[in-house]
This record gives C-alpha cells, sequence and structure tokens, in this order.
C-alpha cells in the first residue's frame, strides 16, 4: 500500500514541477500579457486533463484490485466455512454412532443385571 502512495506521491510532484515550470517559463518569454495568460490557461487545462486520466486509470486499477481481493476473501470465506460444516457433520455423525452404541451397551447391562 505504501508503494501506491509514493507512486502517487511522485505522479503528484511531477505534475506540479512540470506545471511550475511550464508557467514560469510562458511568464520569461517576451509575448503579450494577454497571450501569455491564454497559454497559462491551455497549459493549465492539460495538465488539469492529464490528472484526470491519471486519477481514472489508478482508480481503475485500485477497483480492480479491490474486486479481486474481495472475490479471493469470499471464495477463502466460503472455502472454510464447507471445511467447518464438513467437519461438524463428520464428527456429529460419529458422536451419534458412539451415542447409540453406548446406550445399546447399557441396556444390555441393565438386561443382564435384571436376570
Amino acid at each position: 500500500m505504501s508503494k501506491k502512495n509514493n507512486t502517487a506521491g511522485i505522479l503528484a510532484g511531477l505534475l506540479a514541477g512540470a506545471a511550475a515550470g511550464v508557467i514560469l517559463g510562458m511568464l520569461y518569454a517576451p509575448e503579450e500579457g494577454k497571450e501569455t495568460r491564454k497559454k497559462i490557461k491551455e497549459k493549465a487545462n492539460d495538465i488539469k486533463d492529464q490528472a484526470k486520466n491519471k486519477y481514472g486509470e489508478v482508480s481503475e486499477k485500485v477497483k480492480d484490485q479491490y474486486s479481486n481481493i474481495s472475490s479471493t476473501f469470499k471464495e477463502t470465506a466460503s472455502n472454510v466455512a464447507h471445511t467447518v460444516k464438513d467437519g461438524y457433520d463428520k464428527y456429529k455423525d460419529q458422536i451419534v454412532s458412539k451415542t447409540a452404541d453406548v446406550v445399546k451397551n447399557v441396556e444390555s447391562e441393565l438386561n443382564d443385571l435384571k436376570q
């Protein structure tokens, strides 16, 4: 998870640095203020669009990973539940069988005592 945060931070830093460089370059270029402001606005829009696209890509990757993790968790939970149920059924049948044997033995012993 930390690696993803670092990647996002690096990406944000690169975009901010690129934006600052473009803006400074335009401010020092020998053009009219109106033209410079227009170029700054266009570049800002370009950078905004790039950031939205990158956000969309990262968002899709996170959704895919969440979906994969969720599916894996559900499958594992289902497997555990089936294993527990199978174990319960197995031991329940054994206990019922042993209990029936004990009851028969006790009845047999009681019958022997009565005679």
